[in-house]
């Protein structure tokens, strides 16, 4: 009862052992060949008993293919020289027979050799075959044709030529078919030259003919799209892969090129009729495109073309605009075409073809866009001029504000129109887009360039200009305040409170998420922007930076009261309010000193606000932004010392009253420090020379802190505590009371350390005891010296050796005094074993 298997499994059985066998050789191989070349490389000299293995450098197939390639380049080769050179005595008419007889034996002899299996050289043979005859079509036309132009016949000849070509290479197929079919030995494959060929000669007809009878630059130019459209037409629809790359090539070269010269003849344009003819051309161009993307199997590529079609078409309408309408109304004309491309995401195309469109318009308001920018920027940046020109007087109108005497670009009466036009397309079609919110953003931002450029291209008024702007950050920090992200923690406005710890940490994550919210964000931004900008434009007059900076400080004080958007407005609140500070100080005639006090209002108001906000994220830029206002106010009197001390205790004030908090007791240092300072500016203003004046409002505060230090931490050191506090006194004390030749400084700075030495030794406290032990002996030293210097002089010149050698001798008998008790101690140990 044996079972044999099928046929078709009994192959696929040999098919797999035949490949487990062909990976084993592979293995085997690649192991021996390691082998070798290992055993060749441990050898010591030449006398190795393996050689290496030489394996050959070109396969025969390519040998192969190299040999019939020279053959038949020498033969073509010779054939021209035949044809062009050597004449001899039979004349270009003997010539042309022979070149003709040749020829047909050329292109005859492919058949029997593709019978015979011989594909290669029967490849090389055609291509000596096809070459011979181009000859034969110059020698015709030096026989029979000797008066035709030359341009005309090669025009004529390259058709004929791509005809021939093209019919040889489809009875060379069809003969493979037929002989197939019969079930004659045949190659499995036709020859490759002869349809890349004709392809390739069936470029110049139409070129050639144009050059011949003198045809314009408009006729040049089509023919090129012409010849492009027939390139993707084989491209899309033959299968056969030479060809298919010879027509490829030529699409996208001859496409580039008449591209070039229609756009071209576009641009230089002289009028309406020279202006639709290329737009004719164009048109053509973005047809082929266009039936590319359609038919293209590739979502790439038909991506790439839709996006090419479609601005060709954009290029071409514009161009017909740009010579019908004033040169102003140019961008919006290309910027409509463009926008009406949008249309094509309701039409039933591919969508690699919708997609394209749509890239295609957005690259166009990009280009649109950009035109804009030079003028937003004036709008924008001009006014920083006016730093130089503070209330130097109203300008003409709002442009002369931006430009200040500056040169205005031509042509911009359409950027507010170009920029409101952008900006509702992003509106419009970013509600229902996957990308809504980059979309709305880019829509805000668009709306407010339009506002913010409309004074200066109008030319309105300076107040008019300044209302507008004005206006403008309004409607910026309203949208931002009212605007609600997808998150459900933002459907009602949050305001600061401190009635418990949960209402205030719900509010600092709302602020904090409303923070993170893009649409909020950028109008909260978009409101900075336009508060600097409103101001730097109404630095011109005095009341009208005045107001400026009120409406502007009131602004952000009530956004920052009312919205989630406290953590920026509040800041910028109290920039402004710095300003308007200086500006008032300004206003009055007051002198830098004393606006310096008049600063000092916003760190007070910004402390006392960060007192109600607790451990709001609005905290943090508060007490940054109040610190920043008290260095205004400190680098404004730097001039005046006496109101210098004053500005510096009265941060100190500042300071000590935020530091009254728990989380701000760190603060305490940096109000200890201004008060120092303060105190330290005032002396020097009174011209006290003292160093205990300086030292002494230092210590007393440090001895204090100290104390309560130890009362509060037992473990804390009498160094950590008092240390630092008697160091700062008694130190400087010292020094000047060694350059003091009155009784007076060594006298109390010995008292008060004979008192400081009594203290520590009561309390045995280590710091007190050393440091005050040490400057008494010091400043006895200091007082003695005199005596010590004249006992000195009057002692022999022998005392001090003595001396040394006394204290040498004392020291030796203590050592040798030690060793005996050392020993004695050994003796004991060891008698007690």
């Amino acid at each position: 009862m044996t079972s044999f298997p099928s046929p078709a499994e009994e192959l696929r059985v040999l098919d797999a052992e035949l490949r487990h066998l062909d990976a084993r050789r592979a293995f085997l191989l690649s192991r021996r060949a390691w082998l070798v070349n290992a055993l060749y490389a441990a050898a010591p000299g030449p006398t190795s008993a393996v050689p290496p293995v030489r394996r050959p450098e070109a396969t025969a197939p390519r040998v192969q293919n190299v040999l019939l390639v020279l053959g038949g380049v020498l033969l073509t080769v010779a054939a021209i020289a035949f044809t062009l050179v050597s004449w001899g005595h039979l004349g270009i008419a003997g010539r042309a027979l022979v070149l003709g007889a040749v020829t047909v034996a050329a292109l005859g002899a492919p058949v029997l050799l593709l019978r015979r299996g011989l594909r290669s050289t029967a490849e090389a043979v055609a291509g000596l075959g096809l070459a011979l005859t181009v000859l034969d079509a110059y020698a015709l036309h030096e026989v029979a044709f000797t008066g035709a132009d030359g341009t005309g016949y090669a025009a004529v000849a390259a058709a004929v030529l791509a005809t021939v070509w093209a019919a040889y290479g489809l009875a060379l197929a069809a003969l493979r078919t037929g002989a197939a079919e019969s079930g004659a030995t045949v190659s499995r494959t036709g020859l490759a030259l002869p349809l890349p060929l004709a392809l390739i000669a069936a470029q110049l007809p139409l070129l050639l003919w144009s050059f011949a009878v003198n045809a314009s630059v408009e006729t040049v130019t089509a023919v090129l799209l012409v010849t492009a459209a027939a390139d993707t037409a084989i491209a899309l629809r033959v299968p056969l892969k030479p060809v298919r790359i010879v027509a490829v090539v030529g699409a996208s070269g001859w496409g580039a090129w008449g591209v070039l010269a229609a756009g071209w003849l576009s641009w230089a344009a002289p009028g309406p009729s020279a202006a639709a003819r290329a737009a004719a051309l164009l048109a053509l161009a973005a047809a082929i495109a266009l039936t590319t993307a359609w038919l293209a199997p590739k979502p790439a590529l038909a991506l790439g073309t839709a996006l090419t079609g479609g601005l060709l078409t954009v290029a071409g309408l514009g161009g017909i605009a740009r010579a019908v309408l004033p040169e102003v109304w140019t961008v919006p004309a290309h910027l409509l075409c463009g926008i009406a491309l949008l249309t094509a995401v309701r039409a039933q195309a591919p969508e690699p073809v919708r997609r394209g469109l749509v890239h295609a318009s957005a690259v166009v308001q990009g280009f649109a866009l950009a035109t804009t920018v030079p003028v937003v920027a004036i709008a924008l940046l001009g006014p920083v001029g006016l730093l130089e020109r503070i209330w130097s007087g109203a300008p003409a109108d709002a442009r002369a504000a931006v430009t200040l005497d500056a040169p205005w670009p031509p042509n911009t009466a359409t950027v507010p129109l170009v920029l409101a036009a952008v900006a509702g397309v992003l509106a419009l079609t970013g509600r229902t887009a996957p990308w809504r919110t980059p979309a709305l953003v880019g829509a805000s931002v668009l709306a407010w360039a339009t506002v913010l450029v409309l004074p200066a291209v109008l030319e309105l008024p300076y107040a008019a200009g300044l209302v507008t702007q004005g206006g403008l950050m309004v409607a910026t920090m309203t949208f931002a305040g009212l605007t609600r992200s997808a998150a459900p923690e933002h459907s009602q406005p949050s305001t600061v409170s401190t009635e418990s710890t949960a209402s205030t940490a719900s509010t600092a994550s709302k602020v904090s998420d409303r923070l993170r919210s893009p649409l909020p964000l950028a109008g909260t931004l978009l409101a900075l922007v336009t508060s600097v900008s409103l101001v730097l434009h109404s630095l011109a007059t005095e009341p009208a930076t005045l107001i400026a900076l009120a409406t502007s400080t009131v602004l952000f004080a009530a956004a920052a009261w009312r919205t989630d958007l406290g953590a920026l407005a509040a800041p910028a609140s109290l920039v402004h309010a710095t300003a308007l500070t200086c500006a008032i100080g300004a206003s009055i005639g007051w002198q830098p000193q004393h606006t310096a006090l008049l600063v000092l209002t916003v760190p007070a108001i910004a402390a006392l606000v960060a007192a109600r906000l607790a451990d709001s994220p609005m905290t943090i830029p508060v007490e940054a932004t109040g610190a920043a206002a008290g260095l205004v106010a400190i680098a404004l009197s730097a001039t005046h010392p006496p109101l210098l001390a004053l500005t510096l205790a009265l941060c100190g004030v500042i300071v000590t009253g935020r530091a009254v908090r728990p989380d701000r007791r760190h603060l305490g240092y940096l109000a200890a420090a201004l008060f120092v300072t303060a105190s330290w500016v005032r002396l020097a203003v009174w011209e006290v020379g003292s160093p205990e004046a300086y030292t002494l409002p230092v210590t007393l505060p440090a001895l204090i802190v100290g104390h309560l230090r130890r009362r509060g931490d037992r473990t804390a050191s009498s160094w950590t505590a008092y240390g630092p506090g008697l160091a700062i006194t008694l130190v400087p004390s010292l020094v000047a009371a060694w350059a003091d030749t009155h009784w007076l400084r060594p006298l109390l700075l010995g008292t008060a350390a004979l008192a400081v030495t009594l203290l520590g030794a009561r309390r045995r406290l280590q710091a007190p005891l050393l440091l005050g032990g040490a400057t008494l002996a010091l400043v006895a030293l200091h007082e003695l010296a005199p005596y010590i210097a004249q006992v000195v002089d009057a002692l022999p010149r022998w005392v001090p050796p003595a001396l040394a050698g006394l204290a040498l001798l004392a020291l030796g008998a203590t050592y040798e005094h030690r060793l005996r008790d050392a020993r004695r101690v050994r003796n004991l140990l060891g008698k007690l074993s």
